[in-house]
């Protein structure tokens, strides 16, 4: 049976239908949004993997490049591994559903959103989204939902919803927000300064959408009509658990009081494996319950501690910050870099300048286009004091590298302003909480060390909460055990002037506008707070940029002279590098930038590009190459590409009875341009030249 609902939503009609496609899914549907289609599936085994203490889901966001009329690059023409746009859009759904799964649902499930057509216009990935919702609202799938995401943007002064590709830019913040019918699960997204004010505006203007969404999945859901599958969660007898109490639960309050990291988590490690040996022979197919026990009680006990006595794992008030150092100028060879170091999370933060060759080519559905901002995040193992593989960039490493780039995005200085491709990495060389934005505040650093011109410093911070029913404690600057035992994941980072970069996660079924709101506030003295110590370190970007870093001049040529200057087959423009060995890019509008890490080649190639597009006039001065010899003169470059001819009468001021007595092949010789013929040919005298650099006043 096909189904299919639709609704006015914006500027367009969203219609989910089921029924056509993927029937031997559990669940399976497809948006569409304009003329962007997605088609979502979704399969959970039906065995349930009780020996294991995670929710096996994994989501998967796959774009097809037939949905945009096109036919893959490279040698095998098919689709390969998910670039980093299908990796963030995977995470979009990934992380408003997952919080919303029975803790006791631990049969592995699969989310798979297929992007099948699009339009250029709307962006598939809210529609995936709502999709995976919808998908899993109408399977057997146990799961907490209808949830829906939207995109907000705002265009001057007004709010828009699901605004078009090509309005991003103009847009001064860019959310996705996801939401069940009565709060927010999720917030991602980017700003130009806006205030916190701004920012819940937009929100709210989100969930008005995001609840008329909803109604239009409850109308799908009815029809279809399915039955969710039962739980039968297996589940540790009541006798161990009150023996754990008896034994365990005062010690894990003691444990939890210790305030180093290391220290506490050793001690909650023999703790749990004493425990654990206790039942290992009599009750081995208990374990993995006594685990999530284990788990459970140290989650209960440690917020237990913060709400009644208010003290959190290491000791601080709910909104005190960790005691932060900054260093600049830290690895000498670098363009930029800085050490930012807050408690026990540290970030390295490099940023390296290059020229346009550097950019980086994004080939999308929508089309190719270039970058040349990027920031990379690296969270190598040992900064948690772990042993792992390392397998090529994280899902996770993406993520996170994404959104400082974001945070800092709207600071980086226009290209006409300062012509460089910019790359900012951030190397994590500890890790105790938030390390996406202690690489904020290094990276912003970092720039202003490199003499990139930012107007101002960006800082980040983490907030989290605990909350049990009406007992609720909002806190700045989360340790990692704080988030992992928390209810919120809430980073927001900005100027003085306001945010640039939002994101938010929650491990509960969502949290209320006043909480938003207070950690909101909470985040700005936060955020002031760490812009006051980086602007003690370094307020404001260095006078010059890095020795060591190439020196950009950027041209105007006109477009009729592009193709002289390059050449046939390029060799003109190939041999003004080899000379001169710099780096040159030509716009097809005639922009032209040179770069070099020594000034003086930057000049020479300059003067020679410039001389190529400037017609020769005469009485115009050249220093050229001779090229041929002939009986009655010698032929000169005077740039490359562009010969004249010295007539033998005009190679010297004394009478010349042979060419080679005054030049031979490969000198450089001075000369001025006499004459140029209607058809263009160029005459050169030496002799013009030599009179009048002899005559008397230049003597």
């Amino acid at each position: 049976m096909i189904v299919s609902k639709s609704i006015d939503l914006g500027r367009s009609t969203l219609t989910i239908e089921t029924g056509r496609l993927a029937r031997q899914a559990d669940g399976a549907v497809t948006i569409r949004y304009g003329d962007t289609m997605v088609l979502v599936t979704v399969v959970a085994e039906t065995e349930s993997k009780a020996d294991i203490d995670f929710f096996p889901l994994s989501v998967e966001y796959r774009e097809k490049t037939y949905a945009a009329g096109k036919i893959p690059g490279g040698f095998f023409k098919r689709e390969g591994r998910p670039s980093e746009k299908e990796i963030l859009s995977a995470r979009l759904i990934d992380r408003p559903i997952r919080p919303l799964f029975p803790d006791a649902f631990k049969s592995e499930t699969q989310v798979i959103a297929t992007v099948i057509s699009v339009d250029k216009d709307n962006d598939a990935d809210v529609l995936a989204a709502i999709g995976a919702s919808a998908a899993l609202c109408i399977s057997d799938i146990p799961f907490y939902g209808p949830i829906a995401s939207v995109r907000v943007g705002k265009i001057a002064d007004e709010l828009v919803l699901n605004p078009k590709i090509s309005e991003l830019d103009t847009c001064r913040l860019e959310f996705v927000v996801s939401g069940t019918e009565d709060s927010i699960v999720m917030v991602e997204g980017e700003a130009r300064e806006i205030s916190e004010k701004e920012m819940l505006e937009a929100i709210e203007f989100a969930h008005q959408n995001i609840k008329t969404i909803i109604n239009l999945q409850k109308e799908l859901i009815d029809e279809v009509g399915v039955e969710k599958r039962a739980l039968e969660p297996v589940l540790l007898p009541e006798e161990i658990k009150n023996q754990i109490d008896k034994t365990a639960r005062h010690s894990f309050s003691e444990k939890i009081t210790i305030q180093e990291k290391k220290e506490r988590r050793k001690a909650i490690k023999e703790l749990n494996e004493t425990v654990i040996g206790a039942y290992q022979e009599e009750h081995e197919e208990l374990i993995p319950l006594i685990n999530e026990y284990l788990y459970l009680i140290e989650k209960e006990e440690t917020r237990r501690m913060m709400l009644t006595k208010g003290a959190r794992l290491d000791g601080r008030k709910e909104d005190e910050i960790r005691p932060i150092t900054c260093e600049v100028s830290y690895l000498p060879r670098t363009h930029g870099s800085a050490l930012f170091t807050r408690g026990q999370t540290q970030s390295l933060g490099t940023t390296t300048l290059g020229t346009k060759i550097d950019e980086q080519l994004i080939d999308a559905l929508e089309g190719e286009s270039y970058k040349s901002y990027m920031l990379h995040y690296n969270f190598p193992p040992f900064c948690t004091g772990e042993v792992k593989p390392i397998r090529g960039t994280s899902r996770r490493e993406i993520g996170h590298g994404n959104l400082a780039e974001r945070a800092l995005k709207p600071l980086i200085p226009k290209e006409e302003n300062f012509p460089y491709t910019i790359r900012i990495v951030s190397d994590v060389l500890e890790s105790n909480g938030s390390s996406s934005m202690a690489t904020v505040c290094s990276g912003s650093l970092s720039l202003m060390d490199a003499g990139v011109p930012i107007r101002s410093n960006v800082a980040g911070i983490a907030m989290g909460l605990i909350k049990e029913d009406d007992q609720i404690m909002v806190l700045s600057d989360i340790l990692g055990d704080e988030d992992h035992l928390g209810d919120m994941d809430f980073k927001v980072a900005g100027t003085r002037e306001g945010i640039t970069a939002i994101q938010m996660d929650i491990k509960i079924k969502g949290i209320s506008f006043e909480i938003l709101e207070k950690a909101l506030d909470r985040a700005r003295v936060g955020r002031l707070h760490i812009l006051d110590i980086m602007d003690q370190t370094l307020a404001e970007p260095r006078k010059e940029i890095s020795s060591y870093a190439p020196r950009i001049v950027t041209v105007q040529i006109p477009v009729e002279k592009i193709g002289a200057i390059i050449g046939p087959g390029g060799k003109t423009i190939k041999k003004i590098i080899e000379e001169t060995g710099v780096k040159i890019d030509i716009d097809d509008d005639g922009k032209t930038v040179i770069a070099s890490e020594d000034i003086k080649r930057v000049e020479q190639a300059k003067k020679i590009i410039l001389s190529m597009a400037k017609d020769p006039e005469i009485g115009d001065y050249f220093q050229g190459v001779v090229k041929k010899i002939t009986n009655f003169g010698a032929f000169v470059e005077i740039v490359p590409g562009k010969e004249g001819m010295v007539h033998i009468s005009e190679l010297d001021l004394a009478r010349t009875n042979k060419v080679t007595d005054v030049v031979n092949v490969g000198d450089k010789i001075d000369v001025l341009v006499k004459r140029i013929d209607p058809e263009g040919k160029i005459a050169l005298s030496r002799k013009d030249y030599l009179r009048k650099n002899t005559a008397p006043e230049n003597q």
